[in-house]
């Protein structure tokens, strides 16, 4: 799921092409895609582009009619420039926004259809789409421990929660986490001073690194390579693989669909934690350490 750095990029090449521009026609070829009823999507329609916002992990398209496009693209969804009027009859072509210079076609791979677009009425329309986190690149490092510290949640879990932290996911939490050199369960409740300045720090680093890194690959060009798993990233994908830092081997832990990676030397003083799954088939013979390993 793009999640902050890749939204961001989203935002500036959006504005850059559609901002200030009138709106012609909106399509959709997918029953699965517009969530809400009204305001309706057709209202839209001739009225000029005032307004771009990055809600979380959702992108905000804001209207002169005070009227708002909220696109989430969860795992598959993505956007495409077209400068000729696209059908929407190949799959996974799910809609399209038509203006005089060009569309913004949204295509959704995959039969799971998870992405989503409501028309939200006014800010207040608008907030009822965030969840409230707290915007991890504006905040003071007060205002990040504060918040940090109003749960006692795993570090992994307190990063991803989009209530707490606005726009990180799974991929940049692990990056920011080996950045940090903490280890993703430790409790927040059990952070020191110092912890919590070296984790806020690491988030300002890996985010605005990454944003910078992909706006820079964007090059005024809609991003299309949207993926988890960068070249470059420190662990997150690296299963295995040496880490930068110190050259062990990169560890994760499994969770359903969801998988955690760390460096067991950087950030848990070499301790392999407990995967769910595969420590419960190894019972005693799991590894504790990466000398057991």
């Amino acid at each position: 799921m793009p999640e902050l750095p890749d939204i961001d990029v989203y935002i500036a090449t959006l504005d850059a092409k559609i901002g200030g521009k009138t709106l012609r026609e909106t399509r959709t070829g997918s029953p699965f895609l517009v969530r809400s009823v009204a305001p309706p999507l057709t209202e839209l329609a001739g009225h000029r582009v005032r307004a771009l916002r990055r809600i979380g992990k959702r992108i905000a398209i804001g209207f002169d009619n005070d009227l708002w496009i909220v696109l989430h693209l969860m795992i598959a969804g993505r956007l495409h420039w077209k400068t000729a009027r696209p059908s929407l009859v190949a799959k996974p072509r799910i809609a399209a926004l038509d203006f005089d210079h060009g569309s913004l076609l949204l295509t959704e791979a995959g039969t799971k259809k998870r992405a989503s677009l409501f028309v939200a009425a006014g800010n207040a329309g608008l907030a009822e789409h965030d969840p409230g986190g707290l915007e991890p690149l504006e905040c003071s490092m007060e205002e990040f421990a504060k918040t940090l510290r109003s749960e006692n949640h795993t570090l992994k879990r307190a990063l991803t929660d989009p209530r707490l932290f606005s726009g990180i996911g799974n991929a940049y939490s692990d990056e920011i986490l080996h950045a940090a050199r903490l280890s993703p369960i430790m409790l927040t409740n059990k952070l020191t001073d110092e912890q919590i300045r070296a984790l806020h720090r690491a988030t300002n680093m890996t985010l605005t690194m990454w944003r910078d890194a992909l706006l820079r690959e964007a090059d005024g060009q809609l991003p299309q390579k949207v993926t988890a798993f960068r070249d470059g990233m420190a662990v997150h994908g690296r299963y295995g693989k040496p880490c930068p830092e110190c050259g062990e081997p990169v560890q994760r832990i499994r969770y359903k669909s969801n998988e955690t990676n760390y460096c067991a030397c950087c950030q848990t003083g070499s301790r392999i934690l407990r995967d769910r799954s595969l420590s419960l088939l190894l019972k005693k013979d799991w590894p504790q350490t990466l000398d057991d390993l």
